[in-house]
């Protein structure tokens, strides 16, 4: 959203080429007669408790959003507002709806500084990095996990728990970081380099260090652990409703590996919402839980992906709605702070 037109074309293009691959790979793997006899003879109605149980998540999302800003925004409007979020990264690249985020959270009657919510954020990301790796470990103990998988993983686990490390070290140090920056403007000012000084770059890193607060406190980090572990059980909870529509029984590690999956094809460049990444995952996990490539398969991948869009689109749209911004308000308005 603060991208220009050229720009969102360049960063676009290997995912274009990436989701095209993926998409010529499934389609020369499945028979498309097949997938589509799959999707007429599927058990929609198991589509209601998936959608609730997502739904339920979402909650529980916005929740630990609030404790990790020390509750300085009402649940409704954490909700909402990640709801935004959530819809403009499915439209656009790069999480740009992460800076949405970070744009609505510091306007309205409520306002959160821009670096705290920044660094709320990053513990965020951090956290769902941890849990998709605790996913992929407990479906590894029952069947074997595709090499690709244990790879990110693997790398996916040691950038988490560095970067929670790093930030737990930075939130209990600000004393050191505040001495650290005054030598760094003091050396600016004596090589009158007024570009350090033209910012307010302590008032912004208290900001940051207040964001990253609430996981140096034992009872909230233990709040926000425990909010991120029932987000991630509630979408387990979802996807294996969703199984029973295409299949005759619904396996919990099956599902947690398939979710831990498309998590890490989210990471990859590809068109918006991640069309053939996602559902290629999806796919590479049913058949290493030893469901065959057919059609069924397929199917499902597409409805999982099509259920999580339809929830994200939806209560997006209601976000929007709520929060009385219109897309190119919103686009005005990240330019404007970005310029800032």
């Amino acid at each position: 959203m603060a991208l220009s037109t050229s720009k969102i074309i360049r960063i676009g293009i290997p995912g274009i080429i990436i989701s095209l691959v993926a998409i010529w790979f499934i389609v020369t793997q499945i028979d498309l007669t097949l997938f589509l006899e799959a999707l007429r003879t599927a058990r929609y109605v198991y589509l209601v408790p998936c959608v609730l149980f997502l739904l339920l998540g979402l909650v529980t999302r916005a929740r630990r959003w609030q404790v990790l800003l020390n509750d300085a925004l009402v649940l409704p409007r954490a909700f909402r507002i990640m709801n935004v979020a959530y819809l403009v990264n499915g439209v656009l690249p790069l999480r740009i709806g992460e800076v949405v985020r970070v744009y609505l959270a510091s306007h309205g009657e409520k306002s959160v500084p821009i670096p705290q919510t920044t660094s709320t954020i990053i513990v965020e990301r951090l956290l769902d990095l941890l849990a998709v790796v605790v996913m992929m470990l407990m479906a590894l103990s029952v069947a074997p996990v595709p090499a690709e998988l244990q790879r990110a993983g693997m790398i996916s686990a040691g950038i988490a728990i560095s970067g929670f490390l790093l930030l737990v070290l930075l939130a209990a140090n600000r004393n050191f970081l505040h001495r650290l920056l005054d030598q760094v403007l003091g050396k600016a000012k004596q090589e009158q380099n007024s570009l350090w000084q033209r910012f307010p770059l302590r008032q912004w890193l208290d900001q940051f260090l207040d964001g990253l607060m609430p996981i140096t406190q034992p009872r909230k980090l233990l709040s926000v652990c425990g909010w991120t572990a029932l987000s991630w059980v509630l979408s387990t909870i979802a996807g294996y409703w969703l199984m029973f529509a295409f299949f005759e029984q619904g396996d919990i590690a099956t599902t947690m590996l398939y979710i831990a999956a498309a998590a890490f094809a989210i990471a990859l460049p590809a068109v918006p919402g991640n069309v053939g990444t996602y559902e290629a995952s999806i796919l590479l996990a049913l058949v290493a839980m030893g469901y065959p490539q057919s059609g069924a398969t397929l199917a499902f991948a597409v409805m999982v992906h099509a259920v999580n869009v339809f929830v994200h689109a939806s209560t997006g749209v209601i976000g929007f709605i709520q929060e009385g911004v219109s897309l190119g308000q919103l686009r005005t308005g990240v330019q404007q702070m970005n310029r800032q």
